[in-house]
């Protein structure tokens, strides 16, 4: 099934708020497109995400399939005709996912926190119409994730957002990452009409506590959510916990 991609832009327009859904990694065909397929029929979902390359702690934890997982996503987007979103950490990364048609790009909390690799990133997509989606870094820095912002708005990215998906925190909690929601909250007012969607899942950590953040978010003005799921998330190969 073929449809017209919806630009972001005109989605929060329309609908009011985003949902991207996915699973945290592309690990299998079948994984790939059993949750497509879910997540189409249920009609909520506007971006199917997964992660190709995964930006992991330790080394020889699972990073990912790689450029593989490509053929899965453009396969699950045949079938379900949902739009695909993956994460971006390098130039590199931006070429792969240009020439296999991914639809949106994300940086993740690790990248943002480097303005070098921002740059060079923002640079790359240049001239390319396509969205992007960048997420918090990693500590509570508002003018870091205002600054990785703006080099995309300077690099001429049209279609933008933010992404809260929380800040890390040291010590016992209930949740993953502390959500310190002042600082989305600094975010809006600094730049007025960037949209601000939350992703739950990294904040909770517990697949138990997304729904709670996730209303409050929405509660609160967020213009969407960024979820993970999985057909079978007690075998998942990464962020198990999280995932619906």
């Amino acid at each position: 099934m073929k449809t017209k991609q919806k630009r972001l832009s005109s989605i929060l327009q329309d609908e009011g708020r985003v949902i991207i859904a996915g699973p945290c990694s592309a690990e299998s065909q079948e994984q790939v497109i059993e949750t497509a397929k879910a997540l189409g029929a249920d009609g909520r979902v506007h971006f199917l995400r997964a992660g190709i390359w995964k930006p992991r702690t330790s080394p020889g934890s699972f990073e990912g399939m790689g450029t593989k997982g490509f053929e899965w996503l453009n396969q699950a987007k045949a079938i379900t005709g949902l739009p695909v979103a993956t994460e971006v950490g390098s130039v590199q990364h931006v070429s792969e996912a240009l020439k296999h048609g991914v639809d949106m790009l994300w940086i993740g909390a690790r990248t943002v926190s480097n303005p070098f690799t921002i740059q060079e990133i923002a640079e790359a997509i240049r001239g390319v119409d396509i969205p992007v989606l960048v997420k918090n870094p990693l500590c509570p820095d508002i003018n870091l994730w205002e600054g990785a912002i703006n080099r995309f708005l300077r690099a001429g990215v049209s279609e933008i957002a933010a992404v809260h998906r929380g800040f890390s925190q040291s010590g016992k909690s209930t949740l993953r990452n502390n959500p310190n929601w002042s600082v989305p909250a600094m975010l809006r007012e600094r730049i007025p009409n960037l949209p601000i969607i939350c992703d739950p899942s990294h904040i909770a950590g517990n697949h138990t506590l997304v729904a709670p953040i996730a209303r409050r978010a929405m509660e609160t003005g967020f213009n969407g959510l960024m979820v993970e799921v999985h057909p079978n998330a007690e075998v998942a190969l990464s962020d198990a916990a999280q995932q619906l």
